[in-house]
Parts: C-alpha cells; sequence; structure tokens
C-alpha cells in the first residue's frame, strides 16, 4: 500500500454512488433477468449467426425465463466473430453505427466490433464508474497512456473520463521520453496505462534522474494484459500511488466491463446491470459456482450494435461475492488464459507464474521473456529477464540465475534456463507486453 494511498485522504476515495452501484444483489438479478430476455431477442431477431447457432442448439429466446436459463444457450467464440467478418455480427444497420473498433488481427482476420450512439454512452457511463471507483474526480488530470486508434483502450478511457469532468492529456503509447516529461510538467492525479508499459516509464524515470515517487501521479489503472500483486506491490513502493486492476475487452464493450475499487483492492467489481458473467469448466463448458476458478464467459444486457452471447473470454478467474459494491459480484484479478498457457512435459505454466518468481528477487526489474524450443523430443524453456541496473556487474548474475531456476522447479515442477542480460537489453512493449515466443516446430 502507498504512505500516501488515497485511503488516508479522508472522503476523497468515497465516490458518490450511481442507482446501480448501491442496488442489492436481488435488485441486479432481477434488471438482470430482464436485460437478458432482451438481449437473447435482440441477437435472435438482428444477427443471422445466433439465429442459426440456437436454432442448431434447439433453443430459443423465449425458453429463457431466469438467469440459470442461459446454460441452455451457445457459446460464442473468437473464430465466430472472425468467420462473420467484418460486419456480419451487427444486429443493427451499418448506418446506424457511430464508430468501428478492431483487434489487431495478428492470429487471423481482426475482430471488428461497432457501437450505436446508445452503445457509446453506456461505455462513457461504465469508464467513468470504473474511474471513479478507481479514485478519480471531476476536476483531476488524467495522463491516458492506453494507445489510441483501433485499439478500445485509449478513446474507451478518454470518453469515460470527460464524462467523469476530468482533464485528459490523450498521449496514447509510445514516447516514452516525452511520457515522463509531460507528467513532471500536466502533473496529472492518475495514469491509465498497461502494467508492462509503466514498467517502460519507470525506467525512463531512472534514466532522467528523477525520483518518481516525488511525482504528482496519486492513481495508475492498469488492464489489457494479466499482471501479478507482486507488479503491484512494485509499482505502488516505487511511485508512491495506489495500482488498481481495470478488466474489458473490445468483443464485450472494451475498458470499463470491471474495476478494481481503490477502497478495498480486493478484486474487480464487475458492472453487472450492463454484463452478466459465467464462469465455466474450460473442458467441459459447465458453468462452475461461484468461488471456483475457470474461464470467464460474458453475455452483453444493453448493448445494440454488437450483442455477444455467452462470449468465451479465454480469461482464467473466478467469482467472488461483492465487497464495496454489495450487489454486484467481483472477479479475482485474471491469473492467465486457457489459451496461453504453455505445457511443458505435462505440467501446465502461466507466464505470470514466472513474473511472481522474477518479482520476488531483488535483481529483477520486470522486463522478460519466455523462449520455448524442442531439443530433439525435448521441449525446453528459457527465461531471458532483465537485471536491474544497480545489481548488474556484467556477469550474468549466474548465481542469482541457478537460484532463481531451483525456485521455479521446486515451486512450479519445471526445469527452465534462466539467462540474466543486462538492463535495457530486451524490446519494450507500448502495448500488451509479448511474453512468450514459441520456436518449437510445428507439426
Amino acid at each position: 500500500m502507498a504512505s500516501t494511498s488515497l485511503k488516508s485522504k479522508g472522503d476523497l476515495y468515497r465516490p458518490e454512488l450511481d442507482d446501480a452501484e448501491r442496488a442489492s444483489r436481488d435488485e441486479i438479478m432481477a434488471l438482470q433477468t430482464r436485460r437478458l430476455a432482451w438481449s437473447l431477442k435482440h441477437a435472435y431477431d438482428n444477427v443471422a449467426h445466433y439465429k442459426r447457432a440456437f436454432d442448431k442448439a434447439g433453443v430459443h429466446p423465449s425458453d429463457f425465463r431466469q438467469l440459470s436459463d442461459l446454460a441452455k444457450f451457445p457459446f460464442t467464440v473468437k473464430t465466430d466473430l472472425r468467420d462473420n467478418y467484418p460486419f456480419n455480427m451487427f444486429a443493427v444497420p451499418r448506418e446506424k453505427l457511430v464508430r468501428v473498433h478492431a483487434s489487431s488481427g495478428t492470429t487471423g482476420k481482426p475482430i471488428v466490433v461497432g457501437y450505436t450512439q446508445a452503445d457509446i454512452d453506456v461505455w462513457s457511463d461504465v469508464m467513468a464508474r470504473s474511474l471513479r471507483a478507481a479514485g478519480g474526480r471531476t476536476g483531476m488530470i488524467i495522463h491516458n497512456a492506453y494507445g489510441y486508434g483501433l485499439f478500445t483502450g485509449g478513446l474507451g478511457v478518454h470518453y469515460g473520463a470527460e464524462r467523469l469532468g476530468c482533464t485528459v492529456v490523450p498521449i496514447s503509447g509510445g514516447m516514452t521520453e516525452r511520457q515522463v516529461q509531460l507528467i513532471n510538467d500536466f502533473k496529472p492525479d492518475i495514469i491509465t496505462v498497461t502494467p508492462s508499459y509503466m514498467l517502460a516509464i519507470l525506467d525512463e524515470f531512472k534514466r532522467q534522474g528523477l525520483d518518481p515517487r516525488k511525482c504528482s501521479l496519486k492513481v495508475g489503472i492498469f488492464g489489457a494484459e494479466p499482471w501479478t500483486n507482486a507488479m503491484r506491490a512494485e509499482i505502488e513502493q516505487t511511485f508512491d500511488m495506489d495500482a488498481t486492476d481495470i478488466y474489458g475487452l473490445s468483443e464485450v464493450m472494451g475498458p470499463g466491463v470491471a474495476q478494481e475499487c481503490i477502497e478495498t483492492k480486493d478484486g474487480l467489481h464487475i458492472w453487472e446491470d450492463h454484463f452478466y458473467p459465467e464462469v465455466i469448466d474450460p473442458e467441459t463448458g459447465r458453468v462452475l459456482p461461484e468461488g471456483e476458478q475457470g474461464e470467464l464467459v460474458f453475455t452483453s444486457l444493453t448493448k445494440e450494435a454488437f450483442p455477444v452471447i455467452r462470449y468465451r473470454t479465454r480469461d482464467l478467474t473466478r467469482l467472488l461475492p461483492g465487497t464495496a459494491r454489495p450487489g454486484m459480484r467481483r472477479m479475482e484479478k485474471v491469473t492467465g488464459r486457457s489459451d496461453d498457457m504453455i505445457i511443458l512435459r505435462g505440467v501446465n505454466v502461466f507466464p505470470t507464474q514466472i513474473e511472481e518468481a522474477l518479482l520476488a528477487t531483488d535483481w529483477c526489474g520486470g522486463h522478460f521473456v519466455i523462449e520455448l524450443t524442442r531439443e530433439g523430443r525435448m521441449d525446453e524453456m528459457a527465461v531471458l529477464a532483465e537485471a536491474r541496473p544497480e545489481r548488474w556487474d556484467g556477469s550474468g548474475l549466474v548465481e542469482q540465475a541457478g537460484a532463481l531456476a531451483h525456485h521455479i522447479k521446486s515451486t512450479i515442477g519445471i526445469s527452465t534456463r534462466i539467462r540474466i542480460v543486462a538492463p535495457d537489453t530486451l524490446e519494450r512493449s507500448l502495448g500488451k507486453a509479448k511474453r512468450v515466443y514459441d520456436k518449437r516446430p510445428k507439426g
């Protein structure tokens, strides 16, 4: 916890809650039931893909009468969205769209999502709610280092910040030296950025000989990639700020689907008046009870242009009761994805497990990549990790590398080669960090 945490500033962190945030669990569930009935019918009547999928599964929107009935309906997966590229998943005529966004398309055709003006208004509202839950208030300056353009992050935060009445610095990603200059000159209260790029900004502070603890930032809102509580502690201590988690994805809306509340920082409250969550067994598709870890699934409740029905996010988490917003459930910090899990000689490994081990050391600054190779019939994993400048002596820190390899073997159960490299050696990410490079032969 940062020593000058907003928790210590009296009423500053206590937001003026809106009606949905004050609602009871029963009121939220009644609202979800009404809105789910509308969303299922809206998708079935207006999107050919959903009509085919529902008909094939032998279900009709009229079969939905209570929340548990949603399990009867088929899942939507990423390939469904790509197969309907670019506009066939829209439930309104194209001319009713006021904006489109798209994924990068690095693993195939991009996923295109669209918004009516009503969708933009809802997105702005839930994003403003998220910023407020994180400690944002009217009049604050927000340094928005999420990418602008087709990526939903930058504009999603931007419109929500304006809705909250904040002053937005729309710097986007990149130009790290200028990022630090503007933080020092404009003195923003909040920074919104991916956690991995925040480490690059930290490196630039140090390169310029500046003390990050003396900068104006009070709150960091980090998302778009999994990050660990160890990284949170590192950022909070180094910047003397509160670091909170935000969740969203383009297919469901963009950022602002769920947000960690600054007064508890105990998981992300899902804005359940607009997004209905389920957690399923990734293998069987069975809906899991609250508290069990599995794959997160979302159904939109109010989206006009691009409704999503039981969309499999591939993110791994579990649902928990609400705390700061008792009527709305929380999701635990995402621990990984069911589709970026590394299977190495029968052991399941997530990059976040390696990250936790690295950040527990006193020599790693948080920048690392994992390389997967195959020697003969045997898969091998190597971790390249940057040393902190003050710990680097040019030797490769062989003893420390051996100790970390032993720790990973004893705690995770895999053998890995650790190579500690000089500071500023690994390529910096301006957006989502690419952690895993799979160099194994295909097939």
